[in-house]
């Protein structure tokens, strides 16, 4: 069956609730799991005068910490269960496209994500990084909610 899960987090509990779930599966079949959580890059659109130097720099040390918090759910939830596993933080515009190329990259066969069930018009506006990753994953998507 599944060899490599891929695990994307937000730190939410919905996908505390998915990694939990991809842990579980992971164990019954014998496979490891990655955890990966996507940051956005760094954007300012303003004067350089107005910039403090190391803005970028403070953001980039921010985004590393919320991921470690993040991703250290998912490898606490694989250590207690004897799950092998491994973590990867990186940084995209597109959070389902950098999903998608962390499970080809790693060789993945599956992927496990929440979605949080929105519908209507806020699905609509707000969009939805599970939907975008169902719908260009080449490889199955296990979606949790």
């Amino acid at each position: 069956m599944f060899k490599h899960v891929l695990v994307p987090t937000d730190g939410s509990k919905l996908s505390e609730a998915a990694a939990f779930m991809a842990v579980e599966l992971a164990k019954s079949v014998g496979a490891k799991i990655t955890g990966i959580t996507v940051s956005r890059p760094f954007r300012a659109s303003t004067a350089d005068f107005v910039m403090p130097q190391d803005a970028e720099e403070a953001y980039n040390a921010e985004c590393m910490k919320q991921a470690a918090v993040s991703l250290e759910f998912v490898a606490n939830a694989a250590k207690s269960s004897g799950v092998p596993f491994e973590v990867v933080h990186v940084f995209g515009d597109q959070p389902y496209a950098s999903i998608i190329d962390a499970a080809n990259r790693k060789g993945c066969d599956a992927i496990c994500m929440a979605s949080h069930g929105r519908k209507g018009m806020s699905a609509l506006v707000l969009g939805s990084e599970t939907v975008k990753v169902l719908t260009h994953s080449k490889i199955p998507v296990l979606v949790s909610r």
